[in-house]
């Protein structure tokens, strides 16, 4: 099969080369300085998680003079469209909608192509008021990233997939329900996760020894599970890098990393004998921040079954360290004799569905009325925060937006309430819960 070829696409200045580079993993030359439109484009081969394509980046026209600039703008990003089996049609989320994009829009609109549309510069949650204005290219759901910073890769990964055919896999249809389910199995080193895996398989397929940090890298394996494919990714240990113990907290080895950006379900494999050390929670950490279901499994679990009330204890301590995914389920395992591994993939397969669960507007908003109405927003300089208007903007993981006036006055903890509530009403456990708050008008009120 041949690779399939996806566009950039969009206005100047929206970090369309920014995304180039990052998805081709080198900074090639930018375009060539010898006149002719032949140069104006870039292309690159993307390996991103097992997608392969072929990318063209239309990002070198903004370097054109002025005059021929808009000609010239128009037949490359036809050009390219034209060739594409897939667009990404990228727009500066912390500017917005601006004129300048509509023409592009209109171009992709018109393609008939499949278009993923990417709100681009939206670190650390930035900008989602202009990823919600996208709304009205309608051009589905925008997917919120920041190419410079490598945001949301694992987003575009799901959208890319869901557009683009399988690699080397002609016959995805057959066998097993659809995509494979991508779990990553992740955890300190020597937590024992090389051997819970050869378990799985039933085979000697990965290197075990007793030496921390035997698994060298990341390795995706497939697997079926009761006629559901799996594809398994097992981890070089998330391990201190040594001498950079300030620096270890912010990140484990960058393969571990890839993994988790990757997966839909992370198993945190934690050793049953000495469970949540600091280093598990920074784990756990990192899983939420990328926004991925977790699991916990406890391993090793056969040489502590004889304490009594200790399974308990742990559940309770879940609950307690890790209030961001609270609800995970906190398995009991043992790689090493073969037991649980049932139990640990009915709870992957179940926090999957709870992960790519989309709830009915009018549901969210009959919860918004009830939990508001229980415990109403406080008062900001005498005047009470309002929330008129509730929605789901995305799953995996459940993303919901509010709309009312004075949003940015509410208080943590009365957020943290809205999220907690969510969890409750929507029996949402084990997964992070994205909320953004826009002050706005509630779009179907005419009254206002």
């Amino acid at each position: 099969m041949s690779m399939p070829i996806v566009a950039i696409v969009g206005r100047p200045n929206v970090g369309k080369s920014t995304l180039f580079n990052r998805l081709v993993g080198k900074k090639l030359a930018l375009v060539d300085d010898r006149p002719g439109v032949t140069r104006d484009r870039r292309e690159g081969e993307v390996r991103l998680g097992h997608l392969r394509f072929r990318i063209l980046d239309t990002a070198g026209l903004e370097e054109a003079e002025a005059d021929s600039l808009a000609g010239r703008m128009r037949a490359q990003t036809e050009a390219a469209i034209a060739e594409a089996d897939a667009v990404l049609f990228v727009i500066d989320a912390r500017a917005g909608l601006l004129p300048a994009d509509q023409p592009f829009a209109e171009l992709v609109r018109r393609s008939d192509k499949p278009v993923i549309l990417l709100a681009n510069k939206a670190e650390g949650g930035a900008g989602m008021a202009g990823a919600y204005e996208a709304f009205a290219l309608g051009l589905g759901d925008p997917v919120p990233l920041s190419a410079e910073h490598g945001e949301g890769m694992g987003d575009l990964l799901d959208a890319l997939e869901a557009v683009l055919p399988e690699p080397d896999d002609e016959d995805d249809e057959e066998g097993g329900e659809g995509k494979p389910l991508k779990v990553a199995i992740v955890g300190r080193p020597n937590a024992g996760k090389s051997t819970l895996i050869n378990r799985m398989l039933g085979e000697d397929r990965l290197l075990v020894g007793p030496e921390a940090g035997i698994t060298r890298d990341s390795i995706s394996i497939d697997w079926e599970w009761r006629g559901r494919r799996i594809k398994l990714h097992d981890t070089a240990g998330m391990r201190r890098r040594a001498r950079i113990d300030d620096k270890l907290e912010k990140l484990a080895v960058s393969d571990g990393l890839r993994a988790v950006r990757f997966a839909e379900v992370v198993v945190v494999l934690l050793d049953a004998t000495i469970p949540f050390e600091k280093q598990d929670l920074t784990i756990v950490d990192l899983v939420e921040s990328e926004g991925r279901a977790l699991v916990i499994g406890l391993n090793k679990w056969d040489l502590v079954a004889d304490q009594p009330g200790l399974l308990k204890d742990l559940k309770e301590k879940a609950t307690r360290l890790l209030p961001q995914v609270r609800g995970a389920a906190v398995v009991p395992l043992s790689g090493l004799a073969g037991e649980g591994i049932d139990r640990l993939m009915h709870a992957v397969t179940s926090t999957a569905e709870v992960w790519n669960r989309r709830i009915s507007t009018a549901k969210i908003n009959q919860w918004l009325s009830e939990a508001t109405q229980a415990n109403p927003p406080p008062a900001v300089s005498g005047r009470r925060v309002k929330i008129r208007y509730a929605t789901q903007v995305k799953a995996r993981p459940p993303h919901f937006a509010l709309f009312g006036n004075q949003l940015d006055a509410l208080p943590k903890s009365y957020t943290r309430y809205l999220v907690n509530s969510l969890r409750e009403a929507f029996e949402l456990p084990g997964v992070p819960i994205r909320l953004s708050l826009r002050t706005s008008k509630n779009p179907f009120d005419k009254s206002e």
